[in-house]
């Protein structure tokens, strides 16, 4: 597909600012002309007429993970992203959006008489409705002076609060629609959200066409948090990967249904249902994520409501077993069972043995390993820690590696341990890199404590967790 990936960095300079428009805060994204950002602007308009002019797709940052980026409105663009990330063509992409102007020019139906096909530059998404109960319709008006906002009532607050931001409002697709058919994937909705990236915006606007862009990864593999973590996955698939920096959230926008009564929950992701229901019409927000895959069991949705509802996701190489902050033989670290039942695998009881562990809230270094007349010896010194850093900056977390030995002193395996601390949004922030480094180490398998999920972010962090797993202990 591509011979040459080239990584980017796009400086932090003023790249634009939203232009209010009818009273709008949102209304337009407004390019900068600030001359120090001349560079990175350049890099920007490069990546933009590879957008309109190519049919291999883009990868760009946003606050939540890279994004893998096609003009929505081309078929074949929309399919290179498929192409380059190996995607099921029934799954569906999210469509970012430069400002509210964009995303109205989207929500009316094509005119087959303009050539331009309308475009100004905006996001769409294909986190797809089935026909749910009681749906909503757009927004009314009795006003004969004044046409009906296309935007449904029903976000207004959503938008007013959390937009720019890590939220997808699931939106009715037009008919004749001017969003190419593979973003929805045969869908009657589809999925819109304005990233908060200044970067993201500009290119959007650059390219003057809405962008789909779903994770910049591989397919099922650990969602990118880092411009080298697409790189591990896409090299020579695409050409150009924009570097903005680390991801500040870490895990992926929140997906919403509001066109059925009660509004509904379709993904977890950086807006917490509990701040959904602090708003005006979203009192009595449902969750509808819980799908088969997320309970661990073979058995998944026939047409996704939303991405990532359907197939396996997020998944290094190595086995993972998730604990459950509910699982009792798991509370102070990983149970003997279980690390013993490693080393009888194939390879196991043998230095070449290498397992790891990802710690939260309840487990002490390693995992507690211990037990049946083993030690542990784990230096204090960080391994390699640079390579778990945040774009050159302050680690997310540290990689410690140390080893088993049994009660003679025989080493059984190489253990690595990465602490992700006790603050559930920097647990969302490194997760996705900690499953990555651990991969990058081949580890053979992977312990996670997990947390108690509820109505905040730690439901994104599990959501994404228990689609990694291999196992599940509760």
């Amino acid at each position: 597909m591509a011979t040459e990936t080239r990584i980017v960095r796009i400086g932090s300079r003023e790249l634009g600012h939203f232009e209010q428009v009818g009273g709008e805060k949102l209304g337009k994204w407004h390019i900068s002309t600030d001359p120090h950002s001349s560079q990175s602007m350049e890099a920007l308009r490069e990546a933009a007429r590879e957008l309109k002019t190519s049919d291999i797709p883009v990868a760009f940052p946003t606050e939540t993970v890279y994004g893998l980026a096609a003009d929505a409105t081309r078929s074949k663009a929309v399919k290179g992203i498929y192409a380059a990330k190996g995607r099921p063509a029934d799954n569906p992409l999210i469509v970012h959006v430069s400002d509210l102007d964009m995303l109205r020019r989207f929500l009316q139906p094509r005119d087959d008489k303009d050539d331009t096909n309308g475009c100004h530059g905006e996001g769409n998404t294909n986190t797809s409705s089935q026909t749910a109960p009681s749906c909503r319709s757009s927004s009314s008006s009795s006003s004969s002076q004044k046409p009906a906002d296309p935007i449904p009532t029903i976000y207004q607050p959503l938008i007013d609060r959390f937009w720019p931001g890590p939220l997808t409002i699931l939106l009715p697709n037009p008919t004749p629609s001017k969003l190419a058919p593979e973003v929805t994937a045969g869908l009657p909705t589809f999925g819109a959200r304005m990233p908060d990236s200044p970067l993201a915006l500009t290119l959007i606007r650059l390219a003057n066409a809405p962008l789909a862009a779903p994770s910049a990864n591989a397919s099922t593999k650990p969602s990118p948090t880092t411009a080298t973590h697409v790189l591990d996955d896409l090299h020579g698939r695409i050409r150009l990967i924009l570097d903005g920096g680390p991801c500040t959230v870490g895990v992926e926008s929140t997906v919403v249904d509001g066109l059925c009564d009660p509004p509904a929950v379709l993904r977890p992701g950086g807006v917490s249902l509990a701040e959904l229901r602090s708003c005006p019409g979203w009192e009595g927000a449902v969750k509808a994520y819980k799908d088969a895959a997320e309970d661990g069991r073979k058995t998944a949705v026939a047409a996704p409501r939303a991405p990532g509802m359907k197939y396996k996701h997020y998944s290094p190489r190595a086995r993972v077993v998730l604990y459950e902050a509910a699982y009792r033989a798991g509370a102070d670290g990983v149970a003997v069972e279980d690390w013993q039942r490693v080393l009888c695998l194939p390879g196991g009881s043998s230095t070449a043995s290498r397992m790891g562990t990802i710690r939260t809230r309840r487990w002490k270094r390693v995992g507690g390993l211990q037990g049946g007349g083993s030690s542990l010896v784990m230096p204090e010194v960080v391994a390699d820690a640079g390579l778990a850093t945040t774009d050159g900056g302050e680690a997310l977390f540290e990689v410690r590696e140390g080893e088993l030995r049994d009660g003679d002193g025989k080493p059984l395996a190489r253990i690595l341990d990465i602490d992700l601390g006790d603050d559930t949004r920097g647990i969302a922030q490194g997760l996705f890199s900690a499953l990555r480094e651990l991969d990058r180490r081949q580890v053979d398998t992977i312990f996670v404590d997990g947390i108690s999920d509820g109505d905040d972010m730690a439901a994104a962090v599990m959501n994404r967790l228990r689609k990694a797993a291999s196992e599940i202990r509760v």
